[in-house]
């Protein structure tokens, strides 16, 4: 079975905002779009942002490997090399790090590089890669 895409829709409060950060920011292509929302290509994955004032932003979060996860959070799993481009992208836009760029669980079955971030509404992204993806479900 091949993989499908992916459908999130999430709330932001200010769509110029999303369009500036998921298409500049990120580099995501714009879709259709109203007054309303925005869709993005999200590395091959549908995602909407939606205008939704006051709903946006992590609620809670949870120690994993030393760092403390936003929850909510999505993102995508990247092959390493787009991730390290995305990371210096990132960087060189001034991005606000929540977890900034590392290797975490190293050495572990399920090894991986990641990076969370917020969207301007406070939605939290997980960015991450793996050397092998035979590591993405490793125990």
């Amino acid at each position: 079975m091949s993989l499908r895409p992916f459908h999130l829709a999430f709330p932001v409060d200010d769509l110029a905002a999303a369009r500036a950060f998921y298409g500049g920011v990120m580099g995501c292509d714009e879709g259709r779009s109203s007054d309303e929302w925005i869709d993005f290509d999200f590395f091959g994955h549908q995602i909407v942002a939606h205008l939704a004032p006051g709903e946006a932003g992590d609620r809670a979060s949870n120690h994993v490997d030393g760092h403390g996860v936003p929850v909510p959070h999505f993102g995508i799993v990247l092959r390493m090399e787009d991730w390290e481009a995305l990371a210096e992208r990132l960087k060189a836009a001034g991005t606000d790090f929540a977890i900034e760029p590392t290797i975490r669980f190293k050495g572990q079955p399920g090894e991986q590089a990641t990076m969370f971030f917020r969207d301007p509404a406070g939605n939290a992204l997980e960015m991450k890669a793996f050397a092998s993806d035979d590591m993405l479900f490793a125990t």
